[in-house]
């Protein structure tokens, strides 16, 4: 007996029709997508953004992610959020709007995944350093340089270097590197917009949470705030008087919930006179997705309280200087002894300025990796640092 032709495992085309029935019309569609900037054979079950999510996903990039402080560093406790329990709870707030709004979810969750991989060590004091360092070539955005890691330094297939991700996945880390450009005139893709609003939801209330739990916040502090208010009376109906450690998580819980509420219920009311139209269509309007006037002034209450209540907390800042201090010290040493440099980094300085290559090494690190460096520096040894 012949051995039967084998077919493929899944006809794209169901691929396809499946996106036709589950997606609104102005969600970005597969079909839409311009591709790669290196072509690819299309993959036998996987759409081109669930491949950028897997990409992302299983890169070095985003497991380093596990090591960069959000907030507080590893000195303050263990319980707070790293930049990587940040961005997966960024990628779950994402995927639940896109899901309610009909949106390319494999898309918003590519993008919510990438989005934080360009973060260097210490949080933003880290960046606070190197955009100050690399003044003279340009400063430093993590927003950019991650797309530096995603195109050029990672190294995972032998035909290019990068990940070679879609080029609306590209397109979108690049808006966020470029937000005031992409606030006036042509819109994101719809994608792009609900990534960036899950991103300051979720951080504003897991910072707030963080802030709790380590003592520098109390509930009756930000009882004040008028969002926190309402959410705090919502728990009450609920669930009645609670002892402090159940209510804080609650409030996390439905401070997030208030907050996604409100914006699909507008986002649903902007979206309505768009049914029948194509995502381009959507951008060329420049229609973005956006809270109620309440909540978007409750939010910028709670963000401005967070920037002066924690951000700036008399117990952050000297960490933060400290590890500030120990950042620069390494940039001023490998700028001054490019010889230092892992082999790498020392063959992209010869064609980038060292400034820009040293600051891609050090942003890259994590921050244990960046304070061993540092030890490393400061004993005096001699010979290239290690590459990460």
């Amino acid at each position: 007996m012949e051995q039967a032709e084998i077919q493929p495992m899944i006809d794209l085309r169901r691929f396809a029709d499946r996106e036709h029935l589950l997606l609104a019309s102005y969600a970005m569609h597969s079909r839409d997508s311009e591709g790669r900037i290196y072509d690819e054979p299309i993959h036998s079950y996987r759409g081109p953004f669930a491949r950028d999510r897997d990409r992302i996903l299983h890169s070095s990039a985003f497991r380093r992610l596990s090591g960069k402080m959000q907030v507080f560093t590893g000195e303050m406790g263990i319980y707070h959020r790293t930049r990587l329990t940040h961005t997966l709870e960024v990628t779950s707030v994402a995927r639940t709007i896109a899901r309610v709004l009909r949106l390319n979810e494999d898309l918003t969750e590519a993008l919510a995944l990438m989005h934080d991989v360009g973060h260097p060590p210490f949080g933003h004091c880290g960046e606070d350093v190197l955009s100050e360092a690399m003044e003279s070539v340009g400063g430093f955005s993590h927003n950019g340089f991650a797309l530096v890691i995603v195109q050029e330094l990672e190294q995972r297939y032998s035909q290019f270097s990068g990940l070679n991700l879609s080029r609306e996945t590209l397109a979108g880390q690049d808006t966020r590197a470029h937000k005031a450009e992409a606030a006036v005139g042509r819109a994101p893709i719809l994608e792009v917009q609900i990534v960036d609003l899950a991103d300051s939801i979720a951080y504003d209330a897991h910072d707030m949470d963080d802030a709790l739990q380590m003592g520098l916040l109390s509930i009756d502090e930000l009882s004040e705030l008028a969002v926190v208010r309402r959410a705090l009376e919502s728990i009450r109906t609920k669930h009645g008087m609670l002892p402090t450690t159940q209510l804080r998580q609650l409030l996390v819980h439905e401070l997030i919930d208030l907050q996604v509420s409100d914006l699909l219920q507008v986002a649903i009311e902007q979206l309505r006179p768009y049914e029948g139209h194509r995502s381009g269509e959507v951008c060329h309007a420049g229609l973005r997705l956006r809270h109620s006037d309440l909540v978007g002034s409750e939010r910028s209450e709670l963000e401005a309280f967070l920037f002066d209540a924690v951000y700036r907390h008399k117990r952050l800042i000297p960490v933060r200087d400290a590890a500030g201090n120990r950042l620069r010290t390494l940039f001023d040493l490998l700028t001054e002894n490019p010889g230092r440099l892992p082999l790498r980094f020392r063959v992209r300085a010869e064609r980038s300025p060292i400034k820009k290559v040293v600051g891609e090494y050090l942003a890259g690190m994590t921050d244990e990796f960046c304070d061993k460096q540092y030890q490393h520096v400061t004993q005096h040894s001699t010979g290239p640092l290690a590459d990460w």
